[in-house]
């Protein structure tokens, strides 16, 4: 099995041979460089190893490199070697989420074994991190809703205070941001984590069969109703319910959830019994629903019922600082999906990303770092035009990326596709292989066509 590598940066060439030599001694895989920028482009959040770096280095320093290591995953322990006069520096760093220090002088077995107690640190947390993924969990807060800006932060700190809680919330935010995040962060951070999280789309609900989808039906309650039915509502049972965009939900229905909401039973349709709910209530929202109160669209009871605990995820225009870090942490996990070899995005290429306006926020981006990362199309300016030249050239362009965005929407399955396009199978194939599209490199398993 390949040992986990753990990355030396060092410009003072005897003493990166000397640690290289004591480490190789001590059994782990070390990979010496002389500068630190080069270590950027293989770091990912997967990354299985450690790194082990200088303080004061020409270019990008110790300190330096280690904040932009955490910027893609704040779990990579960064070990520091610090001089005498250093020290004072070395403890800042490690409030500031330092794995460990050194002092110079110091011996290799010494260096060895803070090395190997870290490799055994990130170990179980990739392992925690698999576990977490197959029991249906993320990774930790900061990996989630990445971000160092204040907004982030706020946001952050919130969730932290409100999710063990069990109080009903409403998250705001535009399209894209991130709410269903936010909702499940909140789950997971509470007693009900181990409980179902029943996520609910008021949009999309057939409005004919909306309360039994919600609080199921008695056999006979209506034609074709041959068997009794438990609803959403009582399938979540112990855990949390997310109403996603709750200003969608029909004016009637407003008026029985808000019974629901406040008592915890619910009443099957056809029955006169009511039945007691544990549930936790997380509705969404993509514009305040203050408006939707003005325009007579929504109770203004249900609304101050919700409204109790509020959160607001921000746009990305909003905390354009955070996207270079944010598209980083996409690009690697497109590449880690698609089994790609891992390249970090050039800063220019970062600082055209943040000058951006993402109308679609952190969805929008994350689209255009699946892109990248398949090679199928360059970072396009979501807001820019088209381009210039020939008319049909510029169709084609358009036509192209409309085709790839549709295909990452729906993971490569092609009836999906063509029907959102409102194309017929055949012109669908025809447009694929007339702009040279593969819908293999879309796939995450074999398509349902």
């Amino acid at each position: 099995m390949t040992k986990a590598p753990v990355f030396l940066i060092d410009d003072d060439a005897d003493l990166r041979r000397s640690i290289d030599q004591a480490l190789d001694l001590a059994g782990l895989a070390t990979e010496g460089f002389a500068r630190a920028e080069p270590v950027l482009d293989r770091i990912t959040a997967g990354f299985g190893g450690v790194v082990i770096t200088d303080i004061r280095m020409p270019g990008l320093d110790g300190l330096s490199l280690m904040t932009r290591i955490h910027d893609i995953d704040p779990d990579i322990p960064v070990i520091l070697i610090t001089g005498h006069g250093d020290v004072p520096l070395a403890v800042r760093a490690m409030r500031e989420g330092a794995h460990d220090f050194i002092e110079k002088p110091f011996s290799g077995a010494q260096l060895a074994s803070i090395a190997a107690r870290a490799l055994e640190y990130r170990k179980l947390v990739l392992d925690n991190r698999r576990l977490r993924a197959v029991a249906g969990q993320a990774d930790d807060l900061e990996a989630r809703l990445v971000g160092r800006s204040n907004a982030m932060i706020v946001l952050r700190r919130q969730i932290r205070t409100i999710g063990p809680s069990d109080a009903d919330v409403l998250i705001v935010g535009e399209t894209g941001t991130g709410k269903e995040v936010v909702a499940r962060a909140l789950h997971d951070m509470s007693a009900r984590a181990a409980r179902p999280f029943v996520a609910i789309t008021c949009s999309a609900l057939p409005e004919t069969l909306i309360e039994s989808e919600l609080f199921g039906h008695e056999a006979g309650a209506f034609p074709g109703a041959l068997r009794a039915r438990s609803g959403k509502f009582d399938h979540a049972r112990g855990g949390t319910i997310l109403l996603d965009d709750i200003g969608a939900m029909p004016p009637d229905l407003q008026a029985k959830f808000l019974r629901v909401v406040e008592e915890r039973v619910i009443s099957p349709l056809g029955s006169n019994d009511t039945r007691e709910l544990d549930v936790r209530f997380i509705a969404t929202s993509r514009v305040p629903l203050e408006e939707l109160v003005a325009e007579g669209r929504f109770r203004p009871d249900l609304l101050y019922r919700l409204n109790a605990v509020s959160l607001t995820v921000p746009p990305l225009r909003d905390r354009a600082a955070d996207i270079p870090a944010l598209f980083t942490q996409l690009l690697a996990s497109a590449q880690a999906r698609h089994s790609l070899t891992a390249r970090r995005p050039n800063p220019a290429m970062l600082a055209q990303l943040s000058s951006l306006d993402w109308p679609g926020n952190v969805r929008e981006l994350r689209n255009a770092a699946e892109r990248h990362a398949l090679g199928v199309a360059e970072l396009d300016a979501p807001t820019a035009d088209i381009g210039t030249g020939r008319l049909s050239d510029m169709m084609a362009t358009h036509e192209r990326k409309l085709l790839v965005d549709a295909l990452i929407r729906h993971r490569g399955a092609l009836k999906p596709v063509y029907e959102s396009l409102g194309l017929s199978r055949k012109a669908l194939y025809d447009k694929l292989t007339r702009h040279g599209i593969d819908k293999a490199q879309f796939q995450e398993s074999p398509a349902d066509e």
